[in-house]
């Protein structure tokens, strides 16, 4: 743009040179009336109150044109399109970058016809793109960073001429025009943070031209289309958080690559071999996918920077470091969940003594509050990657801020902060991806976490909020416990302190502490580079009572012991494995070395009394389930799988590893396996009340007395279970096979997904698993039935099935008579004719809340439909079957949208669920529900 105005500066120069008269000319030519009269009514439209009308507009005097900006703030009006003497000039780019700006746009830009630049960035405007600039012969055009809303005009294809075609950060929703693939002088396209919905469109494939591709945080679905590897030209590729599991795309034409970000995107699969075109790329992010297999060696010897973190790739042995030169392999194995350690690479990493508490000063000095000093955090380079260690503590920070000169992980405010112990305030550790704190070296035990926010970047102006958003996530111990946090809106303001205190069990003596940014939020806004993690300070304290000094040595010495002893049993035990495997077959050799938690078969005979008829739970999809009590007293549920192949149990046994390693309230926990020569056994915690099947429509000896409050906290639960296991867990596992049978009941009535992770383990070549398509007729989604597609639509077409099973009490297909009927037909007759509470099973009676009864009916028929309207996560499900109660709907009906959100959700689910903007269409849609 620089080089554009500079152009044109030289040409004004040039015509005023060749006429004797341009001096005058200059000083006294105007615009044609009409476009400086559009000018005022533009200035009116958008409260731009600065633009001095006594002045020329062309004449680059200060009120028109911003020289030398800086900043990211700027307001110019440039002129050209001049007659040859000069006297008539046109407006051809209008730049107000930051200048707080109010208003919608203002259709009367069309007045201006030679109008070739828009560029309204950082501000407020609001409303939909106005039909009128249709006509404009648009080469730049940017809105980043407002709250324009709406669809994307389809005319916008149809603008042949444009370049640069920026979006980010407002509000638009809606599918991605294919019409925009009409577009092939387009050199950059960016779209990152709105709300739009469908898939990239193929039509991409033909921007031939394109350069510079940013669509992040956006709602879009994979997979990533295969014809993008079209886009030779491309040096700056970045697309994360597409919904929906995909393969890696193919990338091997892009050979211009220089900037490639695939982060948090759920890709599956090896690094194909034809990556290796990629390896003089400046920066590869892969983040937080699902890639296993093996990293090529290119890869972790490049002096580039690349970020593999938090995947499932296998490597020989253990992984060494947690960064190898400018590579970050932190998490990157599935080993991570397994290993003694918590983090497997720290292992070289000793304990000279033991601690119960940790304190930092996140981006700041040393300083001591309330008596406690709290540890700096200010060394180590900026940069892309980094891995500090302090006394008892380490830090791994891990990507590159967009677009942004500095890079700079730490920050100052430029406030006078007046919070009490504003000095842990005062500066902040700032991450562009990933960063992770380890308390190192703790006694395992219970303990305190606090962790410090304050929003010392963006800001709001003159009372106008800033449509800036820093939005994360927050884990600790690998659970999440904030979700789309906003530091901000938690705070209700910018730099307000916001403390968070978590409870926290340290089993490993190490406790991980990670703020991910997901993609989400603006990161342009108020300057470049201004998105990711944020985090002030940090306090861990034990909640039990610290051992005295003089305990200290001997514990350590105790542990020592301990240690020494148990090293020389695992000697012995290796000793005696190894001599005894050599006399079985190459079944077990193939199971060497692995590290799941395991049973001998000998065990499990006594426990189920040599799997005794009168010990067996039930036969379900993967075989048998036997109850069993170990020698401890525990209770505990095997299944029977077959092993039908001495080939694959290794991989059997990696996959069993990683699935035991999920841990969440509404699953059956995975205590381990056990590998015969003929079969294997995996072993699962034992739940009292057994399926939520037997339950409901059971025998009636075994149907329980399932209340409302019952039903309606199972319905939740299953839908927090699913949730977990397809957005929050390391793994993101489909289920494929939702039905009432493999949710188990435990003694309190409490739901728990089972067989989670095992049909995945078909797609293996049929080692284990007998069907492909792993699923029951009535509960599969249509489009995984018929063609076998696979999303995470399959299980919430599953769980709208189930819900309504918990409602009626029946099951998805029924015998009345002669009459067999399927429960999804039913339902939909009953919504036909208005009355979905018939639905309700009589074995209520009138004891059940209507307005949760109808909340939970639609959300079910809603997510049965998800094929057509494709928006129904179930971590949405089951926040939506909280807070569809009476006040909530009472208001909705009065069209109380925002207010209905805020005013009747609890604290828990704001830090759960997406910005209210967001909620509001699904909500509306939830008024009434389409008959299919």
């Amino acid at each position: 743009m620089e080089w554009r105005r500079g152009e044109i500066a030289a040409s004004l120069l040039l015509i005023c040179s060749l006429n004797p008269m341009s001096l005058s000319a200059q000083v006294t030519s105007k615009l044609p009336s009409e476009e400086i009269e559009a000018l005022k009514r533009i200035a009116a439209a958008i409260n731009k109150t600065n633009w001095d009308f006594n002045v020329d507009p062309c004449s680059q005097e200060a009120s028109w044109v911003t020289h030398n900006a800086a900043n990211g703030f700027e307001n110019s009006v440039w002129c050209n399109n001049c007659t040859a003497d000069g006297s008539i000039c046109h407006v051809t780019s209008i730049v107000l970058k930051a200048q707080n700006l109010v208003g919608t746009l203002p259709p009367e830009m069309a007045s201006l016809p030679f109008l070739q630049e828009i560029d309204l960035t950082r501000n407020f405007l609001n409303g939909t793109i106005p039909v009128e600039w249709a006509a404009l012969p648009l080469v730049n055009f940017s809105l980043l960073g407002n709250k324009v809303s709406g669809q994307i005009p389809l005319w916008i294809g149809n603008k042949t001429t444009l370049k640069n075609l920026v979006l980010e950060a407002n509000q638009f929703t809606g599918p991605l025009p294919k019409e925009l693939g009409n577009l092939q002088s387009l050199e950059k396209m960016q779209f990152s943070a709105n709300a739009f919905s469908g898939d990239l469109p193929d039509t991409f494939a033909n921007l031939t031209s394109l350069m510079y591709f940013d669509i992040q945080a956006s709602g879009l679905e994979g997979p990533i289309p295969a014809a993008f590897s079209q886009l030779a030209n491309l040096n700056d590729l970045r697309i994360s958080d597409v919904v929906g599991n995909s393969d890696f795309p193919t990338l091997a034409r892009m050979e211009q690559l220089q900037f490639l970000d695939l982060s948090f995107n759920k890709l599956s699969g090896v690094i194909p071999s034809t990556f290796s075109s990629l390896m003089h790329t400046n920066f590869i992010f892969l983040t937080s996918n699902n890639l296993s297999g093996s990293v090529p060696g290119w890869m972790l010897t490049s002096k580039n920077n690349i970020d593999l973190s938090y995947n499932n790739f296998t490597f020989e042995g253990k992984p060494g470091t947690c960064q190898q030169g400018n590579v970050n392999l932190l998490g990157s194995s599935y080993q991570d969940n397994s290993q003694s350690k918590a983090v497997p690479c720290l292992d070289s990493i000793s304990c000279s003594r033991v601690h119960w508490s940790a304190y930092i000063n996140c981006g700041g000095d040393e300083t001591t509050v309330d008596g406690e000093t709290y540890e700096k955090d200010n060394d180590g380079t900026n940069g892309v990657s980094t891995f500090l260690l302090g006394t008892n503590w380490a830090v791994s920070s891990t990507g590159s801020f967009l677009d942004s000169r500095d890079n700079n992980n730490f920050i100052a405010t430029t406030q006078n902060l007046s919070m009490p112990n504003s000095q842990l305030y005062d500066t902040a550790r700032l991450s562009p991806l990933s960063l992770t704190y380890l308390a190192l070296c703790l006694l395992n035990g219970s303990y305190s976490v606090y962790l410090h926010f304050a929003e010392i970047v963006i800001n709001d102006y003159n009372g106008n909020s800033s449509p800036g958003k820093r939005i994360f996530d927050v884990y600790i111990q690998g659970g999440l416990v904030l979700k789309d946090f906003n530091i901000r809106d938690e705070a209700n303001g910018s730099g307000k302190a916001l403390v968070k205190k978590f409870n926290a069990t340290v089993t490993r003596n190490t406790l991980e502490i990670r703020f991910y940014w997901a993609g989400k939020g603006t990161t342009l806004v108020p300057l470049t580079g201004t998105y990711g993690p944020l985090i002030s300070a940090i306090r861990v304290i034990s909640n039990f009572k610290p051992p005295r000094k003089t305990h200290t040595r001997l514990w350590i010495g105790v542990a020592f012991a301990a240690m020494s002893f148990m090293f020389i049993v695992f000697l012995v035990f290796i000793a005696w494995k190894k001599s005894y495997l050599r006399r079985k077959n190459t079944k077990g050799i193939d199971l060497r070395g692995l590290e799941t938690g395991s049973f001998s078969l000998k065990q499990i005979l006594i426990a189920t009394n040599n799997f005794s008829s009168s010990n067996k739970l039930g036969e379900g999809g993967f075989g048998s389930v036997y109850k069993g009590r170990l020698s401890d007293g525990n209770m505990i549920a095997v299944k029977q799988l077959s092993s039908k192949s001495t080939q694959g149990n290794r991989e059997f046994i990696n996959e069993i590893g990683m699935i035991s390693a999920l841990q969440h309230p509404n699953l059956v926990k995975l205590y381990g396996c056990c590998v015969g020569e003929d079969q294997l056994l995996l072993v699962y915690e034992y739940l009292e009340n057994n399926s939520l099947a037997r339950a409901l429509y059971g025998p009636k000896s075994y149907q329980l007395e399932l209340n409302w409050p019952t039903r309606h906290r199972i319905c939740v639960g299953i839908a927090k279970g699913l949730a977990y296991l397809h957005e929050e867990s390391r793994l993101k596992i489909v289920h494929r096979d939702i039905k009432p049978t493999n949710v188990l009941l435990d003694v309190d009535l409490n739901p728990k997904i089972s067989d989670f992770g095992l049909a995945k383990l078909d797609e293996k070549g049929k080692t284990h698993i007998s069907t492909r398509i792993a699923g029951t007729i009535g509960y599969m989604a249509p489009e995984y039935a018929t063609r076998g597609y696979l999303t995470e639509k399959a299980d919430v077409y599953s769980f709208g099935v189930v819900a309504l099973e918990i409602i009626t009490g029946k099951s998805v297909t029924s015998v009345t008579g002669e009459c067999q009927y399927h429960l999804l037909d039913m339902a939909h007759v009953a919504n036909d004719k208005g009355e979905l509470l018939t639905l309700v099973d009589e074995r209520l009676g009138m004891e059940f809340s209507e307005d949760e009864a109808l909340g939970m009916i639609r959300v079910a028929l809603l997510c049965t439909q998800c094929p057509l309207w494709c928006g129904c996560l179930l971590e949405k499900a089951a926040y939506l079957i909280l807070f569809l109660t009476h006040i909530v709907i009472e208001k909705l009906l009065k069209k109380d949208l925002v207010g209905a959100w805020h005013g009747a959700q609890p604290q828990e689910a704001r830090s759960q669920y997406v910005a209210s903007w967001e909620v509001i269409p699904l909500l509306r849609s939830l008024m009434f529900v389409p008959s299919h």
